[in-house]
This record gives C-alpha cells, sequence and structure tokens, in this order.
C-alpha cells in the first residue's frame, strides 16, 4: 500500500476514469495525495529528470467502493455455532472485527465502504479511527444505528421506533453521527418458501415521514428493502436507495429512474446460500428456490442497467460466507453474469457511490484526491486482476457527509 502524500509520476498503459475507460498510455502527476495532472502519453523519463519518483502499471482505476457492509460481522465463517458466538462477543471483541474488515478490505483494493448498521455504535467509531493517518483501513461511511419496529427483524442493527413523533426524535438524534439513515423497511426472505412473507415494518406515511425528517438534517436514507410490498412503499416515499431489493419489478424500477433513487443489488449473500447449501442445511427444493430468486434478480439488474436506475455496488460483507473485501470481486462477477458490460459493473463499485455519497470528485481526474488500485493487468480483459491490485492508494481522512 502506498503512502497518500508522496510526490510521484504514474504511467500506466490503460485506466479508467470511473465512467469511461481510456485505453492508452497516460502520466499521472500526483503530489499531497492530489491528482496534479493527467496527460496522454509517457512522460515518464521526462518527469524523472525533475526529480519525481516514476511508477509504472498496466491498470489505473479509482479504489473500489462496498456500498453494504456490516463492519462487525464476519463473513468467513459460515457454520451457525460459530456465528452465533461471534455475535455474543463483548463491544471491544467486536470493535477489533471491524478494524480487521476494514483492513481487509483496503489490502483488497476497496479504499471505501459504506456500513449498513450495528447497535453498538462501532461502524461510527471505526469511522473515526479510519481517518488517522496510517490506519491501514479502507474509510468508513456509517449508517450508525438504523431504525425498526418493535419485535421486527433487524434487532443487531437498528433501535425501534413508534409513533410519527418517535420517528422524527429517533432519526434527529441519529442524524447528528450517521453519514446516512438506515430504514429496516421489510423483514428477510423466506428462502424455504421462496418468498419474502411479512408484511412491511412501515406504511407509505411513516416511510416517508423517515426520509422527509432524514433530508431535513441533510441526511440521504437507504432502506433494507425486498418483496413487492416493502419495494413498492420504498420507492413511493422516495428513498434515496433501495438495499438489496430482490422481487424488484418494472414498475418499480421506472419509478426509481424517474426519481433518480439507486439500487444496491447485494447478490452476494443468496449466491452464496445457493453455491454452498449444505452451509445452512438447504433442501433441494430451497435450493431450486434460491436459484430463481437470483436469475429474477440478475434479470432486473439487467434491466435497471437498461433503463438507467443508478446502481450501486454493495456485497453486505458480513454475512454468512461473503468477506470483506474480496466479496467486491465476486459482486462484480455476478454483474458480468447478469449481462453488464465491465464498464457498468466497474462504474457502480467507483464512481456511481461517490456521486450518491455526494463526493465533489467522484472521478480519477485532474484535481481529484488520488484514491486509485493499480493491476497487472486491465479488468477489461482479465476480470481476475481485480482480485490481486499490485498497489493501492487509501481514500483520504475525511468524506462528505
Amino acid at each position: 500500500m502506498a503512502a497518500p502524500s508522496q510526490a510521484l509520476a504514474l504511467v500506466v498503459a490503460d485506466w479508467f476514469d470511473g465512467e469511461t475507460r481510456h485505453a492508452e498510455p497516460t502520466t499521472f502527476r500526483v503530489r499531497a495525495g492530489t491528482i496534479e495532472g493527467i496527460a496522454p502519453g509517457d512522460h515518464g523519463e521526462q518527469l524523472s529528470a525533475q526529480g519525481l519518483d516514476v511508477q509504472r502499471g498496466a491498470f489505473l482505476m479509482p479504489g473500489l467502493v462496498d456500498a453494504h457492509v456490516h463492519l462487525f460481522l464476519h463473513g468467513q465463517p459460515t457454520e451457525m455455532a460459530a456465528r452465533s458466538a461471534h455475535l455474543k462477543q463483548d463491544v471491544a471483541q467486536l470493535t477489533d472485527a471491524a478494524r480487521m474488515s476494514a483492513r481487509q478490505a483496503l489490502a483488497c483494493g476497496v479504499t471505501r465502504v459504506r456500513d449498513a448498521g450495528d447497535r453498538h455504535g462501532i461502524n461510527n467509531r471505526v469511522r473515526e479511527e479510519a481517518r488517522q493517518a496510517g490506519s491501514g483501513m479502507a474509510q468508513v461511511r456509517s449508517g450508525g444505528l438504523g431504525i425498526k419496529r418493535a419485535k421486527r427483524y433487524g434487532a443487531f442493527m437498528a433501535t425501534d421506533v413508534d409513533d410519527a413523533t418517535s420517528i422524527r426524535n429517533s432519526v434527529r438524534a441519529l442524524a447528528q453521527d450517521n453519514d446516512e439513515i438506515k430504514l429496516i423497511l421489510t423483514g428477510i426472505i423466506d428462502f424455504d418458501a421462496g418468498a419474502v412473507t411479512d408484511e412491511p415494518q412501515f406504511d407509505e406515511a411513516a416511510a416517508r415521514l423517515v426520509v422527509e425528517t432524514a433530508h431535513a438534517c441533510g441526511r440521504k436514507v437507504f432502506a433494507h428493502c425486498s418483496g413487492v410490498k416493502g419495494l413498492a412503499i420504498a420507492a413511493a416515499a422516495g428513498v434515496d436507495a433501495i438495499e438489496h431489493g430482490f422481487f424488484m419489478s418494472r414498475e418499480i424500477l421506472a419509478r426509481m429512474r424517474d426519481q433518480h433513487l439507486a439500487w444496491t443489488p447485494t447478490f452476494c449473500p443468496v449466491h452464496f446460500q445457493w453455491a454452498h447449501p449444505e452451509a445452512a442445511g438447504w433442501s433441494a427444493n430451497t435450493v431450486g428456490h434460491l436459484r430463481r430468486i437470483l436469475d429474477s434478480h440478475a434479470e432486473h439488474l439487467r434491466l435497471a442497467h437498461e433503463m438507467g436506475v443508478p446502481l450501486l455496488l454493495g456485497t453486505d460483507a458480513g454475512s454468512m460466507g461473503v468477506e470483506h473485501g474480496h466479496a467486491v470481486h465476486e459482486e462484480i462477477s455476478r454483474f458480468l453474469e447478469a449481462g453488464l458490460p465491465m464498464q457498468a459493473a466497474l462504474s457502480a463499485a467507483t464512481a456511481a457511490p461517490r456521486q450518491h455519497f455526494g463526493d465533489a470528485h467522484p472521478l480519477l481526474g485532474a484535481g481529484a484526491p488520488f484514491e486509485a488500485v493499480l493491476l497487472a493487468a486491465s479488468p477489461f480483459e482479465q476480470p481476475q486482476a481485480l482480485a490481486r491490485p499490485l498497489n493501492v492508494w487509501p481514500a483520504p481522512p475525511t468524506m462528505a457527509r
């Protein structure tokens, strides 16, 4: 991992700015962690003569972003007993796990993550620690503690709200520390039934109140949501991003496009359980449900891309079998399998989340922070190169809220 403040010249054969591929030799000049200039061609010898450290590589791209993680959860253990024991650890141990997750993400070329909630406030603590020079951690955009209804899904990442006053007061209080407000709008999928069987936790009026209150506090809302009923509420309420979004429809995608609402599809957890049904003890019938759910999800992801719905790549890292950092490469593979071009998949993992988060410089360009990953080959020709970064320049220690 390179120091973010060093002065250098970097000559690459090919690069991606977050939206567009530039398949030509290009020279980057970097000083104090900022891109001073980008020039077509190889100017390495000239800049070396000026005293700059000149490095060379095959492919440069912005640092990857995982737009949906749970840092305090470990993805590697798949045994139910081990996962349950992990959750029973004290806060200090869970915080250590979150630090390790953020370091592992950065080593994999993921320079930023959006943590999607934990009830201990560990994500907020690690966010501050990651801002310290030399932390070795990916920068953290934190959903802090989310909101849900009492006795409903989400206790490990959210607090309970009741009436309109409770919603307003809770969102206002959470907005003081959270970068975004997490709304637990629905439960999880009943894989045995192959459907979301619970009713949504919030109706349209309550969900809209969450959005209006958060926006008044300068915060966006991202909603845990799957199933037709919940998705219809999320779109009607105008949440800024829908997380997971299984059982999507063309009609809801059209509304999302028109309102510029983002979608973070998170294939990884469901794909793992389909690929490794023994981990959860699924029957052949349930495995069939999982495959149909994934196929429908891929179909709607492809449709969302064609329709122009903003797409964010997130993995739900920390879920069973979903490892921090490594899962981003797997999620990119799911986007490609769904029929999206590499350019769209990489954009969903680089520029699109930065734009959604309100970054002043979402693209790799002159004047932008040098937050980048160097690869041994172009992922447009060799997608596996993404999993083996040669060098990672971390994100700057301040992030837009």
